[in-house]
């Protein structure tokens, strides 16, 4: 099996370096690092191995998606400079600057790596343009708003949760989670990556263009920890002083042994971006915990019996005072109609809450508000492209935007370094660019970078093992 395996990987590899321009250049060293490594293609999803020391995975890396990272970069140039007439270059200054002192030397050095990997598959990069790939949301999300004294940036919308004990099938752990935002940008989280650091543990994540961290958060560690988030919603807050998500979030993937020190690695020189309700698990011993984390306060609650769920509205009251203007009980607003769904999926299912049930939970299309089974801007499997915007609590109408993919993973497939991953809408319904662009001709200005999101099937990660 294993030379099976092998022998696929090796065309693979060998069909990846030939189509790129500068192949021939690289050195013996760069070659003998991409033989750890390999990239394959399934269901709408990359997935990626890489592995060794910082400078040589993060080569592995920038060179395995090259092609992928420069679109990225192109969509964030494209995007930012219509949303906010100003230049990338004004933000890739900024992320110089509030990062410079803030990153650690593995993480410059496996950045440099992305960078060194990408310019041997012949893509122009700088580290500074890496560096703000990286730390875009703590950027665009966050900074900027601040910076510019503008109201911040629609939120994303994750739907997530994590059970366990008497709330599932076999008294252990089960996670999931859907990724919300708009579809020009996330569907650049197509990417599946599992790193075998020189030091520390290795990860199973989702990622995000070129991010260190998953960004869109769903996790598998060697510690036996599991991780998702969902984002707080209508946040305020951020320190120019303090560590970006990116370096906090692969720090406490990498170096922490338990749910005590991966919270307090978000915690400690938080820099306020990024505000999480943090959805972790030990499949250890059946421990789920939630990490409420804004900039002035947090919360730790766990349990080894129940869950917790995520729809973007924080239940810490002092974040949800002092730190956001959001509301906690209007069903109009997305964020509280899906926290409704949740606790009556969650009292429907509880004690027999398994990977199946999980999977048609993220799919699920009930609206609370509207009392019936409708596709909305308020359902656990967003569609934001249905939403006329008459409603109050939306952002807007018909925004190119909702759920796009779907994960889920249970204690025993964490164990086997497995998880499960749908690309595209959790529910199957398609989305299909051209037509939208044609009844929705506002949204041209980004037609580019607005592609179809096809239905695709559930899929076991990963789909080929290095030994």
């Amino acid at each position: 099996m294993y030379r099976k395996v092998l022998t696929l990987y090796l065309i693979s590899l060998i069909l990846i370096i030939s189509s790129h321009s500068f192949a021939q250049q690289l050195s013996p060293q760069e070659k003998e690092w991409l033989t750890k490594s390999y990239r394959s293609e399934k269901n709408g999803w990359i997935f990626l191995h890489i592995e060794g020391k910082p400078f040589e995975r993060g080569f592995q890396r920038g060179y395995l998606t090259a092609n992928e990272i420069e679109d990225f970069f192109k969509m964030l140039d494209h995007t930012e400079k219509f949303e906010t007439a100003k230049e990338i270059d004004f933000f890739i200054d900024a992320a110089a600057m509030l990062f410079k002192d803030n990153v650690s030397e593995e993480y410059v050095e496996e950045m440099k790596g992305m960078v060194q990997g990408m310019r041997s598959a012949g893509k122009k990069i700088t580290y500074e343009e890496m560096l703000f790939m990286n730390g875009f949301i703590d950027i665009l999300w966050h900074w900027w708003p601040q910076e510019a004294e503008k109201e911040k940036i629609p939120d994303p919308g994750c739907s997530a949760f994590i059970a366990t004990g008497g709330a599932t099938a076999d008294g252990k752990i089960i996670m999931a989670h859907n990724s919300w935002y708009f579809y020009y940008s996330l569907r650049f989280c197509n990417i599946i990556v599992d790193i075998v650091p020189d030091k520390g543990h290795r990860i199973l994540m989702q990622s995000w263009g070129p991010c260190l961290y998953s960004a869109t958060d769903f996790f598998i560690t060697a510690a036996g920890l599991v991780g998702t988030e969902t984002t707080i919603g209508k946040f305020s807050g951020f320190n120019k002083e303090g560590s970006p998500v990116f370096e906090r979030a692969r720090k406490a993937m990498q170096y922490a042994n338990n749910i005590d020190e991966w919270t307090q690695i978000m915690i400690e020189n938080n820099n306020g971006a990024y505000a999480n309700s943090w959805l972790l698990g030990d499949i250890r011993t059946n421990e789920i915990a939630r990490l409420e984390l804004g900039l002035k306060h947090h919360s730790v609650e766990k349990k080894k019996d129940g869950y917790f769920t995520g729809s973007n509205i924080v239940d810490n009251i002092n974040i949800l005072r002092e730190e956001t203007d959001a509301s906690y009980d209007d069903v109009r607003d997305f964020c509280v109609a899906r926290r409704v769904r949740w606790k009556q999926l969650m009292e429907k299912h509880y004690g027999k809450i398994n990977v199946e049930i999980a999977k048609s939970m993220l799919a699920d299309h009930y609206d609370v508000y509207l009392e019936k089974e409708e596709p909305s801007f308020r359902t656990i499997c967003g569609h934001w492209e249905t939403d006329n915007g008459i409603v109050p609590g939306t952002w807007g109408a018909y925004l190119p935007g909702g759920a796009i993919d779907g994960k889920v993973v249970d204690s025993e497939m964490a164990k086997n370094w497995k998880l499960w991953a749908r690309w595209g809408h959790p529910c199957g319904i398609e989305f299909n660019a051209k037509k939208f662009i044609e009844k929705h001709e506002q949204y041209e200005w980004v037609e580019e970078y607005l592609l179809d999101i096809p239905a695709m099937p559930w899929t076991i990660f990963p789909i080929m093992e290095m030994k």
